[in-house]
């Protein structure tokens, strides 16, 4: 029970009018990742039955039908039965967050207002829905995307089909997901902006900074299903190091001076602050940039450019930081 209680609480509400049966697993699963849904309903006129939420479905996910008749022709009933129940649920104070599941753009004012109460607001549907819709909420998921990423698993294993599958997401979907192009050039702003502060960029922070970019940000949506492969497979103008245990992004091509000879004073500090042959800082260098060329840099020889840096000694074919005893 203490478990439950110290997730985040979402009210689940569901569009039955323009979204399928088929992602009810899909839709549950999902909300598990960011907090317990201790609301779910949907909404629709179960007379007609429509989209195929059959009663054991409902009964097999927990969800309490709202029965909402179309009074008048022309008029979406459903709609404002949803927002009314929102925005009850909302002054209750009894959850922490929504989750709307709607390709419908006429819940974006809805998403928009609940925002404004500081409330978490994920959007799920189909990647029909209008960006409008999908850019007012905090986080937004293409259930056709992810259902499709699960049921085509088995051809999805190798990188080739990997990028097969970001191919044909980008010209089946292409006004739906955010190009490819777009997370690249992101990607690159946020590598800069580090390194003009003299840090260094790790995957776990493109991550959250992606996420927080683009509210529909999911890699599964390309057909992946980890950032460290569908970056190496998307994204030509980036490579990916291992800094121990973790991964790091840096920018592809010619190094410029200062990042240079950072990355040689960390290469050279993780083995214990001495190199013992100067070829391994070559060898390491020419790992990750295999374009590298001292002559870029003005030198002939390695052992001049090691100690051109003021932090570094070098004593024959040893490599060690300054001062270090």
């Amino acid at each position: 029970m203490e478990q439950i209680e110290d997730k985040k609480q979402f009210a689940v509400l569901i569009d039955s009018d323009n979204i399928s049966a088929k992602y009810a697993g899909s839709i549950f699963n999902e909300i598990e990742n960011y907090g317990y849904a201790s609301f779910r309903r949907i909404y629709g006129n179960w007379s007609t039955k429509g989209n195929g939420w059959k009663e054991e479905i409902l009964l097999e996910n927990s969800i309490t039908p709202v029965q909402q008749f179309a009074y008048t022709s022309g008029k979406n009933a459903t709609d404002m039965a949803m927002v009314i129940d929102a925005m009850d649920i909302l002054y209750s104070g009894k959850v922490d967050g929504f989750c709307l599941v709607t390709s419908d753009s006429d819940f974006t004012r809805l998403a928009m207002r609940l925002r404004e109460e500081n409330m978490y607001v994920i959007g799920m549907g189909e990647s029909k829905t209008p960006m409008a819709l999908t850019k007012a909420c905090n986080k937004f998921i293409h259930l056709n995307l992810i259902n499709k990423q699960v049921n085509d698993v088995e051809n999805t294993s190798s990188p080739a089909a990997g990028r097969k599958g970001v191919k044909a997401a980008e010209e089946e979907h292409g006004s739906g997901i955010t190009p490819l192009h777009q997370i690249e050039e992101a990607v690159i702003s946020f590598i800069n902006d580090n390194e003009n502060k003299g840090k260094i960029t790790y995957l776990g922070e493109i991550g959250s900074r992606l996420n927080a970019k683009f509210t529909d940000f999911d890699v599964r949506n390309y057909g992946y299903t980890k950032l460290v492969v569908f970056l190496q497979d998307t994204c030509p103008r980036l490579y990916l190091y291992k800094i121990e245990s973790a991964y790091a992004v840096g920018l592809g091509g010619h190094l410029d001076r200062q990042k240079l000879e950072k990355e040689i004073l960390l290469f050279v500090r993780d083995n214990g602050g001495q190199i013992e042959n100067l070829s391994m800082v070559y060898e390491e260098i020419h790992k990750k940039y295999p374009s590298f060329d001292l002559k870029d840099y003005g030198y002939s020889r390695l052992s001049s450019f090691l100690r051109s840096i003021r932090q570094l000694s070098v004593n024959g074919n040893m490599v060690s930081i300054k001062g270090r005893k």
